[in-house]
């Protein structure tokens, strides 16, 4: 193909399509089947087309979609005008056609001949393989086999041009299928109510994901809704499109003028125009909406600061830069804060003084991202980083999202752009990269730090970040605390940027092992978001490009009775919990590792520790044989690479949470160091139970707040009640032993009552792993050695140590949080009393000589 017809071709870029160096939007409407003549098919003479190619070009109409193959003249004919076509490729889908042999040759037959006759020809836009299979034959032929059908079909047009753009035109009745070869999503959508469209176009936006998204029909039928009422309509369907980020739209139809089956259609008038061509008022209103597509202003340009903050970041820093520059958007500043960088940062932001750079000491990212927010000038604070490229328009929609949905944060996609390096791409592929987190179609739980945009108000009121998260977690962070404060964070599925990984497997590994650091911070800060095990409790859903294990996950759908649903949504599974264990740290530690020794000593449990061997293993290799990796940058070693790294990234991840958490605990102990005795004299162990007088003035749960003000100033993790709990504070000790704390209120006369705290200590989850593997060790041990050599039995003795150090731990930490809750009562005036001679009082002298 020569260059000039290369810079004609379509290309998907983002979520949007890119023409020559500009964006391409679709502005399009359908066109035909027309009535079969002799001549020209089902498609008007030349002459009528060159009439009806002004009448589009004076609509604003840059794409027309033809539900029949068009002759070489017409789209000839179409590339002097400048107007792309979207061609449906028709074969008999009605039909079951997986159980038909020839049904599938011909579709084949039928794709690739399309393909073949249009390669390269600049007035192709895309191919769409199929059009609206109805669905019930989806059901009846399996939907799986469905989507790989599809998929073989998008081959067979790669086949003969490998860069004509794919699709296949979907309907809310089959919403569940997703092909995974197809280019951009396209979907027929009838919804004449704003807020339903609206909701709908979110939900497609995350089916969507990181493709394009395309409305490939919409329109109202004149003759029941009235010419009025369908212009008025097809002029907000059209901005919502589009303030929505979708890639584009096409309305049906250019014309009532429309044949199907052979026979005129007179009882549907979806045309713009009439029979006679004659412009109808929607042709007016799509006409004025074109015009303005895709950039609707705005209810208003509030002043955004954009902070970049970067340490060492030189090799992608100047692309960065350059791209903020280019922003389309009214208002904003950009902001650089070097946070101590040793490379050549400073002499690139020299060549960028529309910068206002800051440079302070190396204190870490959430420091110079603070250092960012004062000197910020803007209502609204967005920050990327120093290896993202922002797409133009990034603003323009993060902006838009945060206003529509009127919340405290906005964030975005980010993807790997098309000229990082194979390796690059595997790391896409694989687990630990940023992803943002959604509790439905627009909240999101999490947005990650390379794209997201606040209210500069919301951050003064939760304090900024936190400056002990130096590499990463602070976005974590920052978005729980939000939503603490009772704050909502949106989402702009097309506000996005593009984010180069990391170049090698060892920078990706280091940068596994930080966000393991991170994490033992954030299970620190926020205990109640992880699990015994240590990991992350997520609310909503993953989205991120990396599929693992989900061969062995099933989503839901729901079809209706008798699968006559018309919108028949599909419902994501969630995350394969026991697969994501059996590649964990931990997996390795408390159950292949033991096994293996186990089986050293009796032979017979070789098959299970074989099994508990290949298990991560084989699970790795089927997550890398699933990597979508981009076509581009696939090498042979693409995916082996991916299922190493998904072996690798839980091991290097969770090591650095564990050495973390160890010295994050280790530093915490002289905090919580004191004589136990002070709260146990006369008790033979720490005590169990606590009673304390009240006069009224304080209540059971301002006690509460106070407690677990002092306890959190003192280091300690604490997951208060949820309002689902029996337990009003759980307090992690230590890795090895958990408290729960309940209090109840006795009230007595005048309003003064008897405080009853409750102290339940027990193993944590790791520590009943820990003395059940050193168990099965010490035994093992045990075994091999004569039952008459005294070191047999020293080893079966370990077990009772094993238990007597947990113990003595856990009655160390009861001792802490006993003491803790004593000194926090008497400092509120409360008079301690014990447990056993509580009875009701008149006041605290009573107590005391009942103590005596």
């Amino acid at each position: 193909m020569s260059e000039e017809g290369s810079s004609q071709r379509v290309r998907v870029d983002g979520k949007f399509f890119r023409l020559g160096e500009g964006k391409f939007f679709v502005k399009g409407v359908t066109y035909g089947p027309f009535a079969p003549g002799p001549d020209h098919g089902t498609f008007p003479s030349p002459d009528q087309v060159r009439r009806d190619l002004e009448q589009l070009q004076d609509l604003g109409a840059n794409v027309v979609r033809l539900y029949e193959v068009p002759p070489p003249w017409f789209l000839d004919l179409l590339a002097e005008r400048g107007v792309k076509a979207l061609l449906d490729v028709p074969w008999p889908k009605h039909l079951c056609f997986l159980d038909s042999p020839e049904t599938r040759r011909e579709a084949r037959r039928a794709v690739r001949g399309v393909a073949r006759a249009f390669a390269g020809h600049p007035a192709v836009f895309a191919c769409s393989v199929v059009n609206e299979i109805p669905p019930d034959i989806a059901r009846w032929s399996g939907i799986g086999r469905v989507e790989h059908f599809i998929d073989s079909l998008v081959e067979e047009v790669k086949s003969e041009d490998d860069r004509m753009l794919c699709t296949f035109a979907s309907f809310p009745p089959t919403e569940f299928l997703q092909p995974a070869a197809i280019d951009f999503v396209c979907f027929n959508v009838y919804l004449h109510e704003r807020g339903h469209l609206e909701a709908y176009l979110a939900r497609l936006q995350m089916l969507a994901d990181a493709k394009p998204l395309l409305l490939g029909e919409l329109g109202m039928d004149t003759i029941r809704e009235g010419e009025e009422e369908a212009g008025s309509v097809l002029g907000w369907q059209i901005e919502t499109a589009f303030r929505g980020g979708l890639a584009g739209t096409i309305v049906f139809s250019f014309t009532d003028d429309w044949y199907r089956g052979g026979q005129r259609i007179e009882d549907w008038a979806f045309g713009l125009t009439r029979v006679d061509r004659g412009p109808k008022p929607a042709f007016g209103s799509v006409q004025r909406q074109y015009r303005q597509a895709p950039y609707f202003p705005l209810p208003r340009y509030p002043k955004v600061s954009v902070v970049v903050a970067s340490y060492n970041g030189g090799r992608t820093l100047s692309t960065c830069l350059d791209s903020l520059a280019r922003l389309n958007y009214p208002d904003y500043e950009v902001i650089l804060v070097d946070d101590g960088s040793t490379d050549d940062t400073p002499e690139i932001a020299s060549r960028h003084p529309d910068v206002r750079t800051l440079r302070q000491d190396n204190l870490g990212l959430s420091a110079a991202r603070n250092t960012g927010i004062q000197a910020a000038r803007g209502e609204m604070v967005a920050f990327t980083d120093s290896d993202c490229r922002a797409d133009e328009d990034w603003l323009h929609y993060l902006v838009g999202d945060f206003l529509r949905q009127e919340v405290a944060a906005v964030g975005g996609h980010n993807f790997l752009p098309p000229e990082d390096s194979p390796i690059a791409a595997v790391v896409m592929a694989s687990p630990g990269g940023p992803a943002h987190v959604m509790l439905t179609d627009q909240e999101a739980e999490h947005i990650p730090g390379c794209n997201m945009a606040f209210a500069k108000s919301a951050l003064e009121q939760i304090d900024g970040f936190d400056p002990v998260f130096r590499k990463a977690g602070d976005d974590v962070d920052v978005c729980w605390r939000l939503q603490e404060a009772g704050l909502r964070i949106g989402f702009s599925p097309s506000g996005f940027v593009w984010h180069y990984r990391r170049a090698t497997v060892g920078a990706y590994l280091r940068q596994q092992r930080g966000y393991g650091e991170a994490e033992a911070l954030l299970a620190q800060k926020h205990p109640e978001y992880f699990s015994p095990l240590g990991g992350s409790v997520w609310r909503g859903r993953i989205y991120s490009p990396t599929r693992p294990f989900s061969l062995f996950q099933r989503s839901v759908i729901y079809h209706g009775r008798f699968g006559s649903g018309f919108f028949q949504k599909l419902y994501q599974s969630g995350p394969a919990t026991l697969t994501s264990l059996a590649t964990s740290l931990e997996y390795h530690f408390y159950v292949a590792g033991p096994t293996l020794v186990a089986a050293l000593v009796w032979p017979f449990l070789w098959p299970l520790a074989v099994a508990c061997l290949l298990l991560p293993a084989t699970l790795c290799a089927a997550a890398g044989w699933q990597a979508e990796l981009p076509a581009g940058q696939r090498r042979f070693w693409s995916r082996p690479l991916a299922g190493l790294l998904y072996f690798l990234q839980p091991i290097a991840r969770g090591m650095a949470r564990y050495t973390s958490q160890w010295y994050a605990r280790s530093g915490a102990r002289a905090v919580r160091q004191g004589p136990i005795e002070t709260v146990s004299k006369g008790f033979s162990f720490p005590p169990e139970e606590l009673c304390f007088w009240s006069d009224g003035r304080l209540d059971r749960l301002g006690f509460l707040k106070l407690l677990l003000a002092r306890l959190e100033k003192e280091g300690w993790q604490i997951k208060p009640d949820s309002g689902w709990n029996l337990y009003d504070l759980e307090i992690s000790g230590n890795q090895w032993n958990r408290l729960r704390l309940m209090a109840a209120g006795e009230g007595l006369d005048g309003g003064r009552y008897n405080l009853r705290c409750r102290l339940e200590s027990f193993w944590s989850l790791r520590a009943q792993i820990l003395f059940g593997v050193t168990s099965t060790l010490l035994f093992a041990a045990a075994s091999l050695l004569s039952p008459q050599a005294p070191w047999s039995w020293l080893l079966l003795g370990g077990i009772g140590l094993v238990i007597w150090l947990l113990d003595l731990d856990k009655q160390s930490v009861q001792g802490h949080l006993a003491r803790a809750v004593t000194e926090v009562a008497a400092r509120a005036g409360l008079t301690r009393l014990r447990p056993e001679s509580v009875l009701p009082l008149t006041g605290p002298e009573e107590g005391r000589e009942r103590q005596a």
